[in-house]
């Protein structure tokens, strides 16, 4: 049994630091990658605060499918390049929207959704997947979110 309790005291950096060492200890040695993006999911919507959904999206071809989450039922399918997520996919860059409403060609699975972090999750180069999380807060999150969830990404690829 994993007691993964962030502290919501501490700076941001050390929440991010301990995330990734939790989702680090939770995917050690399980092979799954199924498993392993559910619980790391979880685990992400439990230490980072504000969020109406958290997950991923499995790139699958030339479209993103969806995989593990926490929040709403959410879009299956995504075409690589299109909304923030195939952006991401797209591009293998960290995409850090402040206002949804203003990224071009944003599609909504959440009306609720304000702002929105997708990550790549990179394996020898190429992307794999993408971590998505979503708020109902504007800017929500800022370049500190991202370098945290880009850091977490690189410490569960090899499990997904």
């Amino acid at each position: 049994m994993y007691a993964f309790e962030p502290d919501p005291q501490q700076p941001k950096a050390a929440l991010y630091d301990d995330l990734a060492q939790a989702a680090a200890a939770l995917v050690a040695g399980e092979p799954d990658p199924v498993a392993n993006m559910a619980n790391v999911a979880a685990l992400i919507w439990q230490f980072v605060p504000r969020l109406n959904w958290a997950g991923f999206y499995r790139l699958i071809g030339d479209e993103l499918v969806l995989g593990p989450f926490q929040g709403k039922p959410a879009c299956i399918r995504i075409p690589v390049g299109s909304g923030v997520c195939g952006t991401c996919a797209a591009s293998g860059q960290t995409q850090l929207v402040p206002d949804v409403h203003a990224f071009p060609g944003h599609i909504a699975c959440d009306a609720v959704s304000r702002s929105e972090l997708v990550v790549p999750v990179l394996r020898d180069g190429q992307v794999i997947a993408v971590i998505d999380l979503d708020s109902p807060d504007p800017a929500r999150f800022d370049a500190e979110d991202a370098a945290g969830m880009e850091n977490l990404a690189a410490a569960i690829a090899h499990a997904i």
